[in-house]
């Protein structure tokens, strides 16, 4: 049985990606930041604070006693608003900075012990070029920024496959944050994972568009 690993397990992404690896026969493990709410749809449910580092490495601990060899890397936590840059507070500019951009390399660094050899890494990005409106500069930052971490990352780690999916619109609650009309072609998020899994199974590697 193959290992799967999940960041953003409460969100749509990451419920699908997770419901579909639970379908495909998967040993499946979920990362939270609040598991009051969260459905245990994976096989381990796991609780930390994705800002904090510290946290993290405990993370990596507690898991790595349930499930380690992991072949499927996910990160697919976020988080967005919709403030212009005079007006956005620093401590909001830091929490779409986290979440997006810093918590991506917070979680990879702590678990890459816990990866196999040929693991696939998939990072959830975003047509960031598409998203340099105004009120958005935190988020398209930041998913730049992840473009480019992503990239450094793979000439270090030549042995895994990383992938940065970016995908246009998705029909899940995070275009509640933004003031932006979801368009009428918006993918679902199982559509997402569906494409997710297959580039697991063409062993892709690079920036993924999803249009």
């Amino acid at each position: 049985m193959k290992n799967a690993l999940v960041w953003g397990a409460s969100g749509a992404i990451g419920q699908a990606v997770l419901s579909k690896l639970n379908a495909e026969g998967w040993k499946t493990a979920g990362i939270v930041r609040d598991s009051l709410d969260t459905p245990q749809i994976a096989d381990f449910m796991f609780e930390t604070k994705f800002e904090n580092p510290g946290d993290i490495e405990e993370t990596a601990y507690l898991v790595s006693q349930e499930i380690s060899d992991i072949n499927f890397w996910c990160y697919a936590a976020g988080d967005i608003s919709s403030e212009k840059v005079s007006e956005m507070a620093p401590m909001d500019w830091q929490r779409i900075i986290t979440a997006n951009l810093n918590g991506a390399f917070y979680a990879i660094h702590y678990f890459l012990p816990l990866l196999s050899e040929p693991a696939h890494i998939f990072f959830i990005g975003a047509m960031s070029e598409r998203l340099r409106l105004p009120g958005l500069s935190a988020y398209a930052a930041s998913k730049a920024g992840l473009e480019a971490f992503a990239e450094a990352l793979g000439k270090e780690e030549r042995k895994k496959r990383i992938t940065v999916v970016r995908p246009g619109a998705v029909a899940t609650p995070f275009w509640d944050k933004v003031p932006l009309r979801l368009p009428k072609d918006a993918a679902s998020a199982e559509k997402v994972a569906e494409r997710i899994y297959e580039a697991y199974l063409a062993e892709h590697k690079g920036q993924l568009d999803l249009t």
